[in-house]
């Protein structure tokens, strides 16, 4: 019944994405906003969840493996109810999901970049031609582009082209991963220093570690990772 009146309902003002509750504001009700699993703890480099703050804040693979990035920014862990927001929104087009991750991400910006240097471009990962074309949008660039009107940032989505198609992600390690997207990215040399990556979740790093080593190689001195979420 809940999901039927969603689907009635989901465009009306004041209705809350989750519960229906009529009092939401920005698609929220006070409820299930406080219910978001924040990032409390998490590696600064990777943005991995953390089971208690430490010293550093470094997880053990940034450590033995640091990723070609600086800092990571990715607000919310990826559970409920984020998960099924984002996935409502990136494989079915329903942006009402969408919409309360991103007004609270971007109004987070300015508090959680305090202690970094504002980057000179906005960088969303590029999506295969063909599967953008499927899906009728690139999630990574309706982000960067919410992030770039808060920050005064540029977004450039041409500065990486992605070079071929590659297999899904979706149920692969690391290892797996990272064997994926060999080669897949392929940056201009006019890379400007600070770049900032923006994708919509951050699962193993793969996807934003081979990003950021192709900006390297073309340029960038300081990358950061913007996501709303990262998976434990």
């Amino acid at each position: 019944m809940v999901n039927r009146a969603r689907g009635r309902l989901r465009y009306r003002g004041g209705l809350c994405v989750n519960c229906l509750a009529p009092n939401a504001t920005d698609g929220l009700c006070q409820g299930c906003r406080e219910d978001l699993p924040a990032n409390r703890w998490h590696c600064h480099t990777c943005a991995l969840p953390l089971p208690f703050a430490s010293a550093g804040q470094r997880c053990g693979e940034c450590l033995r493996n640091p990723p070609p990035f600086v800092r990571s920014i990715a607000p919310w862990r990826y559970q409920f109810p984020v998960d099924r927001m984002i996935s409502r929104y990136k494989y079915h087009g329903q942006t009402a999901f969408a919409r309360p991750l991103l007004r609270l991400f971007c109004a987070q910006l300015d508090e959680l970049m305090a202690d970094s240097p504002t980057p000179d471009v906005i960088i969303p990962a590029p999506m295969d031609g063909q599967r953008q074309r499927r899906r009728g949008f690139n999630q990574a660039e309706d982000i960067a582009r919410e992030a770039g009107r808060a920050t005064g940032v540029p977004v450039n989505t041409d500065l990486v082209l992605r070079t071929r198609a590659v297999n899904t992600q979706r149920g692969l390690s690391r290892r797996e991963r990272m064997a994926n997207l060999a080669g897949v990215f392929s940056a201009r040399t006019d890379i400007p220093a600070r770049v900032a990556i923006v994708d919509d979740v951050v699962t193993t790093g793969a996807t934003t570690r081979q990003l950021a080593r192709v900006l390297r190689e073309a340029g960038a001195q300081e990358i950061q990772v913007w996501a709303l979420a990262r998976t434990p």
